[in-house]
């Protein structure tokens, strides 16, 4: 059987290529594939790196290609009258069939081998995932089966290859549009699922995600079965004379219509199976997460996951429908009887609408839909509830989707990253909820609380006070967390103060004083540890045991899983006018993206450095474009450092003004570069430009007959740095999961080798080996003068240092000093004729002079790569948001907070995969190498085939003869 169907299928590929129209058809569907990819779907413009649009298109492709294809393998038979002599012969119809089957299938494979070019092509100038590539041609090759298995039926009922053809493109047209939105637009989302389950488009969609669904490939396994059953029925009728056995005969086609049921029943058995499926996106993206799970096994209550979703919605949301339900059932399978799962209508179930109106803030969204013949709105519900106890999140459409533009007017709108969106929901849930619970039933850990305080005799008469308070506090928390909170005080000066300085050796912690001008010295410090990890405990302002307990609460959840943490945000103030920013009259700089970013997973809370101390329930301080800080706002950052704790700062030399006429920098200084001059880092009064770079709008005068016109172009600017690949530190779980991030108007960081000997420094953003740096404040290219790149390219060609991390002891920038805040409350007292020593509060001189390992200090180089003006003029110069810079963010604060399980997941996102910085003529050059690829491969094919023509047939001679 096998060497008669090679043959047959020998015989089919040779006299396919023996003529023109073979090369004529293949040659039309590589040149259509290629004109959609990059003119139809404006492949250069979307500016992401895959092939989507390559197998959109393909479901409607290949009708057309294997209705060519098919049209003459039995209508040619049956015409020239050798289908009666081929079914005589010693040769089952089996193995006819599948010969020709066979051949076919060959036939697809080598026309989808010809587009390969297409995704090299995109993985050279872009980062492209593989998965969805190997999953599209899978499809392909599975949905080309089921058209070919039609065709082939459909030619072995007719003898006119054209009726075949059009009958083939009208049948496969027919179960493309079962699952499209042509179709399925009409319905409620429940009818339109099911009209999705026999559409073969729709199954070759979910496929190409990248996710090898069971149930999908039988699916067209099934289609391939019914028509081959029925094209054996339908050549064996022909073996039948007229007189036959009738009976014989309505057993045969019995048989054939329960093999047709079973099979196609198959489909509504297999749809229980849920399960069998294979992710190949990279990071396995449409699969849980082994951190989600982690999450999962921490419940403790019942968590509910209610899904609003209204049965007529926007045709581009209605898709997006049953993946969140598949993803959302996959969190119910993973948490087992703790999760539990709905799915409603509320515009179904009155009572429900009114809870998620009133309870919950859910309100239905209008969307305006249009067709050919009207356009109406629509309100529409795509919302997820997440609640565990007497906590909720609501996420809506635009936290679980994002929208890209291609073209001028078409948009893309897929799924954001929904697992990682509902798993941050369900852990503030759950975080929020243990919250107002018992502390200590979440530490893992014994924690011990240690004083060192110096004898009463040497304390003020404040502190002596402040101490008995402090013992009564710790009593209450020690009866109230059991073995796992003790308290010890130990007085630094005894033995000789071998303790003094120890402690000052290890902590930095030095002897205190009241006042410039108070003789005395002594100790009071206190300090939680866990036995790996110790952090010292911020004495009250007030030194009442009420503020006391709140700053020691605020230490002891640093040490516990189950509580959100708080970012202490230091931004510049908003601009005081809002219409005079709006109008363009404002250079003030707004962050508002920055700040929703980070509520969205943690509790932040806006500080004034300049009050010289960060509150002491933060758990990491964010520096985002510092203004002229003072020493006060210099020390407040020193000193949350030296406490151990962990500074993100993005700051440059330049202050950037942009607004509608004019594009400036000037330079500052100030004691903040000053500051990390001392700790080993040094921000260069230079800018770092690189021709891997972001297009900008640029206002640019252009000279028209003696008159000055000022406009708006998209231009290539060195100044936005586009970070990828090897700019990106793969050995850092901050930076591995990125696919790009812009900066834009970063100053190099040199490090100074001496000053963080023995820290442990990790780069995290370079440019590439072609930027160059320039002193230049002069921000606007001079297309006039130097052509489309604007700027002279500097001879300092190299790798610039953007970012960087230093992990572990620092010494204080005020060693050695006075507080700044204890000089500037003498000073004022002096003034007023105050008498200190008379004053039952005081202030402590308690600078920390070094910190504990744990502490670090993490800097880019530029301070507006965050904000609101930056991140909207990157993403409508992209058409999409730029989702890299605030991805980056996160993960430096999950990585800085020792949080893996969002971190990972947030790496497996599905952010966009955007394509290096390309000329016009390169991408030209690149869409034109395809077009001579494609041209080389077809010319191959046909001296291949010319050369084994002869010989295949005297083959396929041999078995019409009927000789082995």
């Amino acid at each position: 059987m096998q060497h008669d169907s090679l043959r047959v299928a020998r015989k089919e590929l040779s006299a396919f290529f023996a003529s023109p129209v073979a090369y004529i058809f293949l040659g039309s569907f590589l040149l259509v594939c290629l004109f959609i990819f990059f003119w139809g779907e404006a492949f250069f413009a979307r500016n992401i790196a895959d092939v989507r649009p390559l197998f959109d298109w393909m479901p409607i492709l290949l009708i057309f290609l294997v209705a060519a294809l098919t049209m003459r393998m039995w209508s040619e038979e049956r015409r020239m009258g050798t289908l009666e002599h081929l079914l005589t012969l010693p040769v089952q119809p089996l193995q006819l069939l599948f010969g020709k089957f066979l051949a076919a299938m060959t036939l697809l494979a080598l026309a989808l081998l010809l587009t390969l070019p297409l995704p090299v092509t995109v993985s050279l100038i872009g980062p492209l995932d593989w998965g969805p590539v190997w999953g599209g041609y899978l499809a392909a090759l599975f949905l080309g089966a089921a058209y070919i298995s039609i065709g082939l039926y459909l030619s072995a009922r007719s003898e006119n290859q054209i009726v075949s053809l059009i009958s083939t493109v009208l049948v496969c047209g027919v179960f493309y549009l079962l699952g499209s939105d042509l179709l399925t637009s009409f319905f409620d989302n429940r009818t339109a699922e099911i009209f999705k389950l026999f559409g073969s488009g729709s199954r070759f969609a979910s496929i190409t995600r990248g996710v090898i669904d069971l149930r999908d490939l039988y699916y067209y396994a099934s289609l391939v079965g019914v028509f081959f059953v029925l094209t054996l029925y339908s050549l064996e009728k022909l073996r039948w004379s007229k007189g036959g056995e009738a009976g014989r005969h309505r057993g045969y086609a019995l048989l054939v219509l329960l093999m047709v049921a079973n099979l196609v029943c198959g489909n509504l058995w297999m749809q229980q199976i849920g399960s069998a499926r294979l992710d190949l996106t990279e990071g396995r993206i449409y699969s849980i997460s082994p951190a989600t799970r982690s999450y999962l096994r921490q419940l403790q209550q019942p968590l509910l996951i209610r899904g609003y979703f209204s049965a007529k919605t926007h045709p581009l949301l209605a898709p997006l429908v049953p993946r969140l339900r598949d993803l959302i059932r996959e969190y119910q399978v993973a948490g087992g009887s703790r999760v539990h799962v709905e799915f409603i209508d509320p515009q179904e179930h009155p009572d429900l609408e009114a809870e998620a109106n009133q309870k919950y803030g859910i309100k239905p969204v209008p969307f305006q839909v249009a067709d050919r013949y009207q356009s109406s709105l629509i309100n529409s519900y795509f919302h997820l509830l997440i609640q565990y106890g007497d906590q909720y999140q609501v996420l809506g459409f635009r936290d679980l989707i994002e929208i890209k533009q291609h073209g001028e007017t078409g948009l893309d709108v897929e799924l954001r990253n929904p697992e990682y969106e509902i798993t941050r929901s369900i852990r503030k849930v759950m975080y929020g909820f243990q919250g107002g619970g018992d502390l200590f039933a979440s530490l893992t850990r014994p924690l011990t609380l240690t004083g060192y305080i110096s004898a009463d005799q040497q304390l003020p008469e404040f502190l002596k006070n402040f101490r008995r308070e402090l013992q009564t506090l710790a009593d209450e928390l020690g009866q109230q967390a059991g073995d796992k909170f003790h308290f010890e005080i130990k007085d630094p000066d005894v033995d000789g103060g071998a303790l003094a300085r120890e402690i000052e050796q290890k902590y930095g912690y030095r002897p205190m004083q009241a006042g410039l001008f108070d003789s005395r010295r002594f100790y009071f410090y206190l300090n939680l540890s866990d036995g790996d990890q110790q952090l010292q405990v911020p004495l009250p302002h007030d030194f009442t045991r009420e503020s006391l307990k709140q700053n020691l609460l605020a230490t002891l959840k640093r040490f516990s899983p189950g509580y959100l943490k708080t970012v202490a945000l230091a931004v510049p103030r908003p601009a005081a006018n809002p219409y005079m920013s709006h109008y363009g009259l404002d250079n003030s700089k707004q962050f508002e993206t920055l700040r929703k970013q980070l509520e969205a997973n943690h509790n932040v809370r806006t500080i004034d450095l300049e009050q010289g101390r960060i509150p002491e329930i933060a758990d990491i301080l964010v520096v985002v474009a510092p203004e002229q800080l003072t020493d006060k706002g210099v020390f407040a950052i020193d000193q949350f450092l030296m406490k151990g704790g962990t500074v993100m700062l993005a700051t440059s030399p330049y202050l950037v003004s942009l607004n509608r006429d004019s594009l400036t920098a000037r330079t500052r200084t100030g004691p903040l570069l000053a500051w990390l001059k001392h700790n080993g880092l040094t921000l260069q009064q230079k800018m770092v430009l690189d021709p891997r770079n972001q297009p900008f709008p640029i206002p640019v005068t252009r000279n028209v007959g003696g008159f000055s016109l000022r406009e708006l172009r998209m231009v290539p600017y060195p100044y936005f740095v586009d970070v990828r690949a090897e700019g990106l530190n793969p050995g850092l779980p901050v930076t591995s999961g990125l696919n790009q991030v812009m900066i834009n108007w970063a100053s190099p960081i040199e490090t100074d080798a001496q000053k963080t000997a023995g820290m442990k420094v990790d780069w995290l953003l370079k440019s590439s080996a072609e930027s160059w740096t320039s002193t230049s404040t002069n921000l606007i290219p001079r297309l006039e003068h130097y052509g489309r790149a604007g700027f002279t390219p500097g001879k300092d060609r190299g790798e610039k240092l953007l970012a960087v991390a230093l992990t572990g002891r620092f010494d204080s920038y005020f060693k050695g000093k006075p507080s700044p805040l204890l000089e500037k409350q003498d000073k004022a007292a002096g003034k007023t004729g105050n008498n200190r020593d008379k004053q039952a509060k005081q202030e402590l001189d308690s600078v920390i002079e070094r910190s504990p390992e744990s502490a670090r200090l993490v800097l880019f180089g530029s301070s507006d790569f965050l904000s609101d003006q930056t991140l909207q003029l990157a993403a409508s110069a992209a058409g999409q948001e730029q989702l890299g810079a605030l991805q980056l963010l996160d993960n430096t604060l999950d990585w800085s907070l020792e949080d893996p399980g969002l971190l990972s997941i947030r790496s497996r996102g599905h952010y966009a995969r955007t394509l290096l910085p390309l000329t016009r003529e390169t991408q030209i050059g690149w869409e034109y190498l395809n077009y001579a690829l494609v041209l080389v491969g077809l010319l191959l094919v046909f001296v291949a085939y010319r050369l084994r023509s002869r010989r295949v047939r005297q083959r396929y001679q041999l078995l019409l003869e009927g000789r082995n």
